[in-house]
């Protein structure tokens, strides 16, 4: 076997990970579910993307997988941040003289 029939090996079975990935965004049942089925198709996608570089040789998609990994860092960050505000809604300023409880 060539190194290149080793390669669409490689990226069949990545294109197959993301079908995956897309029942487990339709069926969900939560948004951390979906949310991990992106987060699986971002690696997918960089890991086909770095494949296809090595393949043709083009330094330049490697400068691309970089930039969708970050993407993909970036959105798991805000995706975090705002479930964490929904869970942890900010509680009012208390005034001076006002009781804890009821």
């Amino acid at each position: 076997m060539m190194s290149t029939d080793v390669h669409i090996v490689i990226v069949v079975i990545l294109l197959l990970n993301i079908v995956v990935g897309l029942v487990r965004i339709l069926r969900g049942p939560e948004s951390a579910d979906r949310m991990l089925a992106a987060e699986m198709f971002a690696t997918s996608a960089v890991a086909i993307i770095l494949i296809l570089a090595v393949t043709t040789s083009s330094p330049a998609l490697m400068d691309v997988a970089l930039v969708f990994a970050l993407l993909s860092a970036l959105a798991v960050v805000t995706f975090v941040s705002r479930a964490w505000s929904a869970l942890n809604p900010p509680q009012p300023p208390k005034h001076d003289g006002e009781e804890d409880g009821p």
